[in-house]
């Protein structure tokens, strides 16, 4: 399997985004009232029923959610365009931001569920944003009907193909659903334990992307500062290969010169 261009686009990033996305969706659901932080399908079908039944009190529930994530996706792109023009890492940066909300949102009380919600949402929607491949590889880390259909039809292709390079992408798309299940069942079974303070295990998990994504900078960093070292070097040698070619030119020059006049 080859290895991502860019370590927001690597499997240890996927996974990690892909545990913290069930964690997120275990969370407000099974804490904040039955809400879905990620599922906004499922929001929008609940908003349509409660409209219908007429229980217009319930809406706000689960259509502030899908308009925080909304809102979110906008926020992950004001925060691309901030940090291009100041040479940050925008991703980084969207991360730490999806820390803070949703570090709020842990002290928060039931009495505010629909805030919190709304905040876990907008952190879905930042999240969605700032990640959208996994080697090379449209997906999502919050959701999984995408990665579900792109996988099933990897399968499907190399059946038809026999090429193995769709087994390797399968296996990626149905990874990260594994991961996103196993946030899941996480956080459902800290939820006993930690109660409303569980969503605190969704940016552990965000730390480690942010650890994961500054190493491999560094690493970038020294391997582009080796690559200009050795440029610099190939173009000393160059000019000292050049000024002692010119030297020598210009002794045989010399030599010439003096034999012709004697």
């Amino acid at each position: 399997m080859k290895h991502a261009l860019q370590m927001s686009d690597s499997v240890e990033v996927a996974a990690l985004l892909a545990l913290s996305g069930g964690v997120m969706d275990a969370y407000s659901y099974l804490v904040r009232d039955h809400v879905f932080a990620n599922a906004q399908t499922g929001n929008l079908l609940l908003l349509g029923i409660h409209v219908t039944s007429g229980s217009f009190e319930k809406c706000a529930k689960y259509g502030m959610p899908v308009l925080a994530f909304a809102i979110g996706i906008a926020v992950a792109y004001v925060i691309r365009m901030v940090a291009r023009e100041r040479h940050l890492h925008w991703r980084q940066l969207a991360v730490f931001v999806e820390i803070c909300l949703l570090t709020c949102v842990a002290f928060m009380p039931q009495d505010m569920n629909l805030v919190a919600n709304s905040l876990t949402s907008l952190a879905c929607g930042i999240q969605v944003q700032a990640f959208r491949k996994l080697h090379g590889h449209a997906f999502a880390t919050t959701m999984c009907i995408g990665n579900l259909r792109s996988g099933t039809q990897e399968v499907a292709a190399y059946i038809h193909t026999h090429n193995r390079e769709h087994v390797e992408s399968s296996l990626l798309y149905f990874g990260t659903i594994f991961c996103f299940i196993a946030g899941a069942v996480i956080g459902s079974h800290l939820i006993p334990t930690m109660g409303h303070y569980m969503i605190l295990i969704s940016p552990v998990f965000l730390i480690a992307v942010i650890l994961v994504m500054f190493i491999d900078r560094e690493r970038q960093l020294l391997h582009d500062r080796e690559a200009r070292e050795a440029k610099d070097r190939r173009r000393s040698e160059y000019a000292k290969g050049f000024a002692a070619g010119r030297a020598y030119e210009q002794a045989n020059t010399s030599s010439l010169q003096e034999h012709a006049d004697v």
